[in-house]
This record gives structure tokens, sequence and C-alpha cells, in this order.
């Protein structure tokens, strides 16, 4: 079975959610590693730490052709024609009327509060998956411990007689 970062990772859960928070409602849907690190925990200097945390849970994020931005895949589905200064959708055509320098300031929507709530739900039940499978598995091991100790003990008492 592989191994879920959600449970061998300290507050791994929490992390998600708060990346899914901050990277759905935040005005740009992909930044650099530090940008996103400074907008979720306050600390630009934790970018690494934040890319880690992108790339092991690609359920969530994904990060850009060079690897050296992240956003969220939900946001990746909306087209890029959300104003971030003025707050609105524009149009195509008003899009394709934009200088270079207006286009860089041109994002894609932010998530609504339900498609945020349907991401946290989603990570909360990943993580609750983990921990069952986690728990399934150690049965299945303390179940078969059992039956070795079962098998050597009958191979003991045989040797005895």
């Amino acid at each position: 079975m592989a191994h879920s970062p959600y449970l061998n990772e300290p507050n791994r859960l929490a992390e998600v959610i708060s990346a899914i928070q901050v990277m759905g409602t935040y005005k740009f849907y992909k930044l650099e590693f530090s940008g996103w690190a400074d907008r979720i925990s306050g600390d630009s200097k934790q970018a690494d730490h934040w890319k880690k945390v992108f790339e092991e849970h690609p359920e969530f994020f994904r990060l850009d052709a060079g690897r050296g931005k992240a956003s969220l895949v939900w946001r990746r589905t909306y087209p890029k024609n959300y104003d971030v200064d003025q707050e609105e959708k524009i149009s195509r055509e008003t899009f394709f009327q934009l200088s270079v320098e207006q286009k860089a300031r041109i994002s894609r929507s932010p998530l609504s509060s339900s498609d945020i709530s349907t991401l946290i739900s989603a990570a909360v039940q990943l993580h609750s998956r983990a921990l069952d499978q986690q728990q399934d598995k150690r049965w299945w091991i303390s179940g078969l411990i059992g039956l070795l100790g079962v098998i050597l003990g009958a191979v003991l008492q045989n040797f005895s007689h």
C-alpha cells in the first residue's frame, strides 16, 4: 500500500485545507511557491515546504510546466477572464483588446464558497479514508501475527513430543 501524506506528515490535512482556501479565493490563480507560502502561512521562506505539499497532493494542486508556480486544479478549469483590479469577469473580446501589461492583470475567477467547501470535504474524506486504510492494514498485520503465532506454537509443540 502506498503511503499517504495525509498520515505521514504532521498537520497535513490542515495545510491542505488552508491552501485550498487561500488558493481558491486569492485574486491570482497561480503564484510562485514563496508567494503562496507568504499568503498561506505568513512566511515566504517556507516556499520549499509548500512546494512539497503541492507536489504530494495532485488531487488538488498542479505545478506549471516550468515547475516554479502552483495553482489549484479546479481554478485552472476556468477561463482567464477575471480582471483582478475590477474584481469582475470580462468578455473574450475585451481580453483580446488588452495590452500585454493589462493581460497580466487578468486571472481565472476565484472559486465560490460552495466550491471551496466541496474541496475541503474531499480533503477530509481522503484523510478519513487514509486513516481507515491504515487501521485495516494494522488489523491485517495483527491477524497475520496471530496466525504465525499459532503456527509457531504448533511447530514447537510438535518438536517437544
